[in-house]
């Protein structure tokens, strides 16, 4: 018998509270301890049973509560004092969530661990602000691109490779805006391509602003965060297909 308890790295949606699944929902209803970021609706923390022990650990621009080597310490410690550990993650948690990095620890140390998959801010987001990632006769292949590197140095980035991509969805990139459309201007993207900025999407404080690669920096660069940004001509429907922030 296992001296651990049972870790479900659990992804909370996109923002939208009702977003949430019904297995993640059970999750947090039966946790002992949640161990939460700052991506994850705190309402959903409403659900939890009396007694249940809350750690925050978010993450911010230039600013951690805590370093990503330090959380994965906090999740096998409670690991090591709990029987149900829900690990609480906006988004889900493979999708530039660091899920991945997380269960290899507790892999690497015997704690057992369970995937509760969420709805990526990558899809519902743009949904929300009707944006479609695909549209028949638009677009065919959509691809998700992290907007800040971990790496330091030289890009880790295929940068040539999305000179004809349909449509580019850039998660975590406010800061790097600039940067990133005069990138894709440079490897050939025509600068007239439409692209929107999402700020805060899903929630009741959602703002979306639409622009080209040209000029959507001037336009977005002070929407607060957390915001993602849609490249490609799938951008023009928002006109017809909006619904949620009319």
């Amino acid at each position: 018998m296992s001296n651990f308890g049972r870790v479900f790295l659990t992804g909370a949606g996109p923002g939208d509270i009702e977003m949430l699944t019904l297995k993640a929902l059970r999750i947090v209803k039966e946790a002992d301890v949640v161990i939460y970021d700052r991506l994850a609706n705190p309402d959903i923390l409403d659900f939890a049973k009396d007694g249940c022990e809350f750690i925050y650990v978010g993450k911010e621009d230039s600013h951690h509560t805590l370093p990503q080597e330090e959380i994965n310490e906090v999740i096998y410690q409670a690991a090591c004092k709990y029987k149900n550990v829900c690990r609480l993650k906006g988004g889900d948690s493979f999708v530039f969530g660091r899920g991945g990095e997380e269960a290899i620890y507790l892999n690497d140390r015997g704690v057992e661990f369970e995937f509760i998959p969420g709805i990526t801010s990558s899809i519902s987001v743009p949904e929300y602000a009707g944006i479609p990632v695909t549209h028949r006769g638009i677009s065919v292949s959509f691809r998700v691109v992290t907007g800040h590197e971990a790496a330091k140095g030289k890009s880790q980035i295929p940068w040539d490779n999305y000179k004809t991509d349909d449509t580019i969805v850039f998660l975590m990139g406010l800061h790097n805006l600039d940067k990133i459309t005069k990138k894709l201007i440079e490897i050939g993207k025509n600068k007239e391509t439409p692209i929107a900025v999402i700020s805060r999407g899903s929630t009741k404080d959602q703002k979306v602003v639409v622009g080209t690669l040209e000029n959507i920096y001037e336009q977005a660069k002070d929407l607060p965060t957390p915001s993602l940004f849609i490249v490609g001509e799938v951008v023009k429907l928002r006109e017809q297909l909006k619904w949620f922030d009319k």
